[in-house]
C-alpha cells in the first residue's frame, strides 16, 4: 500500500503518478482494514476518478473490497450538466441489493425455546437458493406494474401494510421506471421470482439486540437490549441481474460513439443525458422498484412464519434500504446545490439527522443505517451523520465486505462442519447448499465489528444497536 497516503486517521488518498491526470481519491477506513484491502480496489476507484463529469472525490467504504467495474464499498457522484455518465459496472449486478429490518415485539426470553420451530418454518416458507421460484407467478402485466409501483403494489396486494412504506426508501417505489426499457429476458427470469430470497450473500437473519451504543436513536428506532429484530438481504433476483447484463453492452458502445476514453472496459458507461444512459437508468430504476416489492413480499411470508410459530409475535418495518443504486440527489458542492447523480456500490445511503426524507420519527436522529454481518458475527444498526453529507454524498457502508474469494473460502471451510460449529454457538442455519454455506463463511469476511468503528470513526454514520445471529436461512 504505498500508493496510499494518510489524509487523517480514518481517511486515506491514493497519491497520483508524475503527470497523472484525474480526480481525488478518497478511501475511508482504519489502518488495519487498508491493509487488508486487495490493490485491486486501489486501481479501480483509480479508474473511477478518471470518468468524465465526477463531481468531488471517487471514494470507497471502509469494507470495500474488489467487484465488477466500480469496486465493492465505491461511492462517486456524476453531473449530467457537465457531461455525468452512469456505469452499470457502478451500480452492480443485482441492482438495489438491500436490507429490511424488522423489530419484534419480542424479547430473547419469549423466543429462544422456539428457534428450531421457527428455523424450520422460515426454511419451509421463504423460497431460496439458485433460481428458485415462488408462489407467486405473474403475468407481463402484473410484472410490468410492479416495476413500475414497486413495494406500492405488494402492499395494495395484501403483502404487508401501509405503515410499511413509511420506512421505506422512496416511500417504497423509485419514480423514472420504464419497464419497456427491460428486455423480454429479464423479464422472464423473474416472473417466478417475486418473494424469494436467492443465494450467495443473501439471507434472512433472526437475530437479538445484544448491545445499544446510542440510547437516545435507539429509542427513537424502537430498540432495546434483548428485543428479537429479522434482517432480510436480498435484491432484484434475475431481472437485475439481466438488466446489469444486456446494458453492458450497450453502454459500451456508446462510450465507443461517443469517444469515451475507458481506463477499464468493466466501466462501460454512457452519458446520463444520453439516449443509452436514459434507457440505463429507466431500466435500473425498474429493476429498483422489484427488489422493494420482493422484499416487501418476503416481509409478508416472514410474518407469517413468525405467526405460525410464536402466537402474538408482530414485526414491523424499522427501515429498508438499498446499496446497489445510482439516484439523482441534490447535494450541495462548493458553496451551491446541484443534482447530481451518486452512484452507490456496496454502498447504503445514509441521510443525516434533520432531512426532509426521512420519516418523522428518525428526523431528529438521522436515518436507519443496516451493516449486515456474515452468518455467525453480527450486523450493525447505525444512524446517518450530517458530517457525511460532507464527507461522502450521505453515504456508509453496507457490509463486512469480503475478506476472500468464494473459492479461497471453500479451501478453508466445509459446510457441514461449518453448520457444526455454529449450532454449538447458538446459531440455527438452515441452507439448500452445503457449499454455498462454506462460500460464505464468517472468515471470509472482514471483521464487522472493525467495519461499524472505522464507518463511525470516519464521520459517515454512528453506531446504535449491535446485532447478534440466532437463525440464519440461506439459499
Amino acid at each position: 500500500m504505498t500508493r496510499l497516503k494518510q489524509i487523517d486517521p480514518w481517511c486515506y488518498t491514493v497519491k497520483r503518478g508524475e503527470g497523472e491526470t484525474r480526480a481525488e481519491v478518497r478511501l475511508y477506513g482504519s489502518a488495519p482494514l487498508l491493509a487488508s484491502m486487495d490493490e485491486m480496489v486501489l486501481t479501480q476507484i483509480t479508474n473511477v476518478a478518471r470518468l468524465p463529469g465526477l463531481v468531488g472525490p471517487a471514494m470507497t467504504m471502509p469494507d470495500a473490497h474488489w467487484g465488477y467495474g466500480f469496486p465493492i464499498g465505491g461511492v462517486a457522484a456524476f453531473d449530467p450538466e457537465e457531461g455525468g455518465i452512469i456505469s452499470a459496472g457502478g451500480v452492480g449486478f443485482d441492482i438495489s441489493c438491500g436490507i429490511r429490518c424488522l423489530r419484534s415485539n419480542l424479547d430473547l426470553k419469549d423466543a429462544v425455546d422456539f428457534f428450531p420451530q421457527l428455523a424450520d418454518a422460515l426454511f419451509r416458507d421463504i423460497p431460496a437458493g439458485v433460481g428458485e421460484e415462488g408462489n407467486l407467478k405473474l403475468s407481463t402485466h402484473e410484472l410490468d406494474q410492479i416495476m413500475l409501483e414497486g413495494a406500492q403494489w405488494a402492499v395494495k396486494h395484501g403483502y404487508g401494510t401501509q405503515a410499511d412504506l413509511d420506512f421505506i426508501e422512496e416511500h417504497g417505489r423509485m419514480a423514472g421506471a420504464v419497464p419497456g426499457n427491460v428486455s423480454e429476458l429479464a423479464k422472464k427470469r423473474q416472473r417466478g421470482e417475486m418473494g424469494t430470497l436467492g443465494s450467495g450473500n443473501h439471507y434472512l437473519e433472526v437475530q437479538v439486540v445484544e448491545r445499544i451504543y446510542d440510547a437516545e436513536a435507539a429509542r427513537a428506532f424502537g430498540l432495546h437490549e434483548g428485543q428479537i429484530v429479522v434482517s432480510i438481504h436480498c435484491g432484484s433476483r434475475g431481472l437485475g441481474h439481466q438488466i446489469g447484463t444486456d446494458y453492458l453492452v450497450s453502454l459500451a458502445k456508446a462510450a465507443s460513439r461517443l469517444g469515451i476514453q475507458l481506463p477499464d472496459r468493466e466501466l462501460a458507461c454512457a452519458p446520463i443525458q444520453s439516449p443509452e444512459g436514459q434507457e440505463y437508468l429507466g431500466a435500473m430504476n425498474a429493476a429498483i422498484n422489484v427488489a422493494l416489492a420482493n422484499r416487501q413480499i418476503l416481509t409478508h411470508l416472514t410474518r407469517a412464519s413468525f405467526a405460525s410459530v410464536i402466537p402474538g409475535a408482530r414485526l414491523t418495518t424499522l427501515y429498508d434500504v438499498s446499496h446497489n443504486t445510482c439516484k439523482l440527489e441534490r447535494h450541495r458542492w462548493q458553496g451551491r446545490e446541484r443534482m447530481l447523480y451518486v452512484h452507490r456500490k456496496g454502498a447504503t445511503r445514509a441521510l443525516g439527522p434533520g432531512h426532509p426524507a426521512l420519516p418523522p420519527e428518525y428526523r431528529a436522529v438521522g436515518q436507519p443505517v443496516i451493516i449486515g454481518g456474515s452468518m455467525g458475527t453480527g450486523s450493525y444498526v447505525l444512524a446517518g451523520t450530517t458530517e457525511s453529507e460532507q464527507k461522502a454524498w450521505s453515504s456508509a457502508s453496507h457490509g463486512a465486505g469480503r475478506a476472500m474469494s468464494r473459492k479461497q473460502a471453500l479451501k478453508h471451510w466445509h459446510g457441514r462442519e461449518l453448520i457444526d460449529e455454529l449450532r454449538d454457538r447458538g446459531i440455527l442455519i438452515r441452507t439448500k447448499s452445503l457449499r454455498g454455506a462454506a462460500e460464505e463463511a464468517p472468515g471470509a469476511y472482514k471483521d464487522v465489528d472493525l467495519v461499524a468503528e472505522a464507518t463511525e470513526k470516519a464521520g459517515l454514520a454512528r453506531r446504535v444497536a449491535f446485532l447478534r445471529p440466532k437463525v440464519c436461512i440461506k439459499g
